[in-house]
């Protein structure tokens, strides 16, 4: 297939969210993209699109909206042709794209693990009861409550910067980040410990970076298939049709983990109740072929077991 690819003079737009770490998942991207194609940074362009996610930020996302927060702008933006591609943080996209978009490329999976931050306390378990936790993640605030109900959960938004600040100010004893952030922004050296997945299941998606792009763009197409990562590919497959019959949102305790084994796939699925007081889990496998299949599966499993007042946030 022959195609014109980007020049300085007609340079490919990437554009990505402004925070320290959309901005190192965007330049990855371009570097993949430079050295598949032999291509000098100058045939591309980087362009920074503010969210409403990014903007409001003083309240929790589940009373503004949810994942979409983080990327309406930018995919307007993607469809009206202002930009080539989009790169994303894959636990933040909904699990459907609008009409002309496709999400279909996936950089080599990170770390997936979630980093325990403290300054005065080595673990999780470490934590002597009544101790302040910060974090903005419902499912980690749902996981907390399970395994430690004696611990208070502060709200902690903002980027990694903002929030590594508000544990210096004091507001809380302890955080937790993605160790795929931290990695990529080369600040692992700031990570207490690492929680083991058996510990804490990931969020859906976690560690892995999506490129999308418009549907009949046949050369974006073509030179993202060259940096696409199968293996990843196939994990987010299992993890995102999980989510998807589950109906996830930034409304709802969900963690979820494909892991890749010869030709087999391992997904384990967890659903809690908003205020952590009960939790259903899932482990199962499948040939790699059918992890989509799988994850629509397990997501039906647990949605019957949960019942139909299982995610609401007025408990009883």
């Amino acid at each position: 297939m022959s195609i014109e690819l980007p020049n300085p003079h007609n340079p490919l737009k990437i554009g990505t969210r402004g925070s320290p770490l959309a901005l190192a998942q965007a330049y990855e991207t371009r570097a993949r993209l430079m050295s598949a194609f032999d291509l000098p940074e100058q045939a591309f362009e980087i362009v920074v699109i503010k969210t409403t996610g990014d903007r409001i930020l003083d309240r929790p996302l589940k009373e503004i909206g949810g994942k979409g927060l983080f990327t309406k702008e930018i995919e307007e933006d993607l469809l009206s042709g202002k930009i080539d591609i989009a790169v994303h943080s894959m636990k933040d996209m909904p699990t459907l794209q609008p009409d002309g978009l496709l999400l279909d490329t996936y950089l080599p999976r990170e770390d997936v693990r979630d980093a325990f931050i403290s300054q005065k306390f080595d673990t999780l378990s470490d934590l002597p009861s009544g101790t302040v936790v910060g974090t903005s993640s419902l499912r980690r605030k749902a996981q907390l409550m399970y395994t430690r109900p004696d611990l208070v959960v502060v709200e902690f938004r903002g980027n990694v910067q903002t929030r590594l600040q508000k544990l210096n100010d004091g507001v809380a004893a302890c955080t937790f980040l993605a160790v795929a952030g931290l990695n990529r922004l080369d600040k692992s050296d700031i990570i207490t410990s690492a929680i083991e997945t058996n510990e804490m299941l990931p969020a859906v998606a976690q560690g892995a970076i999506g490129i999308e792009r418009r549907a009949d763009d046949t050369r974006t197409a073509h030179m993202l298939d060259a940096i696409h990562h199968i293996e990843t590919g196939q994990r987010l497959a299992a993890e995102r049709a999980f989510l998807a019959a589950l109906d996830g949102s930034c409304e709802t305790p969900i963690a979820g983990l494909a892991e890749l084994s010869g030709n087999t796939l391992r997904l384990r699925g967890e659903v809690l109740r908003p205020d952590g007081s009960e939790r259903l889990t899932i482990d199962q496998t499948a040939p790699i072929e059918d992890g989509a299949k799988l994850g629509t599966e397990l997501a039906k499993i647990l949605l019957d077991q949960a019942g139909p007042n299982f995610f609401s946030w007025h408990t009883t």
